[in-house]
């Protein structure tokens, strides 16, 4: 049992026995020395808002939230982060003056990884965004933080899909899939936020020959690494983004708010991380 020195934080989900969060921030905890830790809890639906009431006389410091509970995480924290507010759902709770406080930093995970891997995202004219779930809204978010305003987003029901683009104002156009082939030769970013190739089967996109030749193609899957998507993005010899790098990088607000130093996310991390996601396959 952690002694009352010890900083504690954990990630809360249903279920949450698959989460490298516990690698992640051990990883971190050990590279900085510090005296923590860093725990799983498996809460269902209806117990979460207890759980979360309960949260300031708990002794976690915080924590991230993953599915099932990051809309509810949202809606029951008593102070949120624009980036919570825009995206309407939290994967970071953190607490100050006895209240639960939250932020989403899929975002920023995402636009940190692509800075480090694909800085020319950041000069794309306009942008290709499949689905309109959660993960979308992190995206769109991203994008529109890094100044491209024109972004088309495609999805099978288009009344979610402008559901989504009226959070976000003007510059997001929704369309079906049948425009995909139409809009693809504008799109020097196209990101995938769908669950097609999870599992190493399906892709949003089945030709990519007319994206422009210094496209950037991401899929925030990251189970596998390398999805069909990715797979035709590479022999189209366009850059490739898996998702690994948005979970790292994701993780590293929520380290500095509960243990105080700013981690970086490294090769040898990622490795780490690769190399149990390929034992458990």
């Amino acid at each position: 049992m952690a002694d009352s020195t010890t900083i504690r934080a954990f990630v809360v989900g249903h279920p949450v026995a698959h989460s490298r969060s516990p690698m992640i921030h051990g990883h971190w905890l050990k590279a900085f020395g510090i005296d923590g830790s860093y725990e799983r809890i498996d809460i269902g639906p209806t117990a979460f808002a207890d759980f979360i009431r309960r949260l300031p006389s708990s002794g976690y410091a915080g924590g991230n939230v993953t599915i099932p509970h990051k809309e509810a995480a949202f809606t029951l924290a008593g102070r949120r982060d624009e980036a919570a507010e825009l995206i309407g759902a939290a994967n970071t709770l953190w607490l100050e003056d006895g209240s639960v406080c939250a932020s989403n930093t899929d975002a920023s995970g995402l636009a940190s990884d692509l800075d480090a891997r694909a800085p020319q995202w950041r000069t794309a004219p306009s942008a290709l965004v499949f689905g309109a779930g959660g993960a979308a809204r992190a995206v769109l978010f991203a994008l529109r933080q890094a100044g491209i305003d024109r972004i088309h987003l495609v999805n099978r029901t288009l009344d979610r899909a402008r559901e989504l683009a009226d959070r976000f104002g003007g510059g997001v156009i929704c369309h079906g899939p049948a425009a995909v082939d139409e809009l693809a030769s504008e799109s020097a970013l196209v990101v995938n936020t769908t669950a097609l190739g999870m599992h190493g089967k399906g892709t949003p996109m089945n030709d990519l020959s007319r994206l422009p030749d210094e496209g950037v193609v991401v899929d925030i899957v990251y189970t596998p690494l390398k999805t069909p998507f990715l797979r035709a993005a590479e022999d189209r010899g366009l850059t490739a983004i898996d998702g690994l790098g948005m979970l790292l990088h994701q993780a590293a607000p929520g380290f500095e708010r509960w243990f105080g130093q700013r981690p970086v996310v490294t090769e040898e991390l990622r490795a780490l991380v690769v190399a149990d996601l390929e034992s458990n396959r």
